[in-house]
């Protein structure tokens, strides 16, 4: 039972590692700890059996010490990855948090951003309308070209202009708080479970939000770029830009976890008292009284006691 629960805990904080490493792929990492918890227990168990035979004592102790051998160095092995790397990237958390928490800072501030900047183009596109309907007897061709139409109520026309730069800006699916689907709410509430997250330290989730956050944030910015494309009649000649938001995160929080590093103290150590946990049932298994030892140093005994 305690090989097999060590096992199962070495193998385990191995997942945990394998998911650092592999930023979240939790069906290789599942893969990998059954793997390596399957060859540590087969190994140390199997050499325990093959102590307490009671036959084939050569043949079987030699594949005893086989097999020790086979799993103290598999133990070597995956000690140095992935278990150590699991301390690696907790010895971290504390700066990897600190970053994550700048990106998603960053994608929230973006939206108050393109609001922002959607207000000054509808600032500025209205204020270049009023001069192109006071100037409209001065330059008829400009008041045109704005698609002022003659006939038409200057007012009537400036509100309907201004209402369709207002929908292009912002169009039905930017933003909708009844039904929380807009890009906005949708990005906002993705936020927020992702800030929530990042309260405290989360081995298993973290890594998602590690890999989303640079994804989404960049699906959102593009999508509002793209929305910002659109023009007025006439806001070319306004040499009007695109969103100019820029996302400026941090140095690559993916490396934290995927870069490996020699196995810190507190690894070694854990990963030592694991050993002896699992080797323990070995170690306290007897030998058969019929094994060639036990004769030797029976006979020996015996001719201590004669001399005496």
């Amino acid at each position: 039972v305690l090989t097999i629960l060590t096992a199962l805990g070495f193998g385990f904080m191995c997942f945990l590692a394998a998911n650092f490493y592999t930023l979240g792929n939790l069906t290789e990492s599942i893969t990998l700890a059954l793997v390596i918890t399957i060859l540590l227990f087969s190994t140390a168990f199997t050499a325990k059996l093959l102590k307490r035979t009671s036959v084939n004592f050569k043949t079987r102790f030699i594949w005893e010490m086989v097999l020790l051998v086979v799993f103290t160095l598999l133990f070597v092995f995956f000690t140095y990855m992935p278990f150590s790397h699991y301390f690696s990237v907790s010895a971290k958390q504390s700066e990897i948090l600190n970053k994550i928490k700048t990106s998603i800072t960053q994608a929230e501030n973006m939206f108050p951003a393109y609001e922002e900047y959607a207000e000054k183009r509808k600032e500025l596109y209205y204020s270049k309308l009023k001069s192109v309907v006071s100037a409209s007897i001065i330059s008829p061709i400009q008041y045109t070209n704005y698609g002022f139409k003659e006939g038409v109520p200057n007012e009537i026309q400036l509100t309907k202009k201004m209402e369709n730069i207002s929908a292009n800006l912002f169009p039905t699916n930017y933003s909708d708080s009844v039904t929380q689907k807009g890009i906005k709410e949708v990005a906002m509430n993705w936020l927020l479970d992702a800030k929530n997250s990042t309260v405290s330290w989360k081995p298993i989730g973290i890594t998602n939000v590690v890999v989303d956050i640079e994804t989404k944030s960049n699906e959102w910015l593009s999508t509002l770029v793209e929305i910002s494309k659109i023009r007025e009649n006439g806001e070319i000649d306004m040499l009007t830009v695109d969103f100019p938001y820029r996302l400026t995160p941090p140095d690559d929080i993916k490396q934290h976890f995927t870069t490996v590093e020699k196995p810190s103290v507190i690894s070694l150590l854990i990963a030592s008292l694991m050993w002896v946990l699992m080797m323990l049932s070995w170690f306290v298994t007897k030998r058969h009284t019929r094994f060639p030892g036990f004769k030797l140093l029976f006979s020996r005994s015996g001719n201590t006691l004669n001399e005496l």
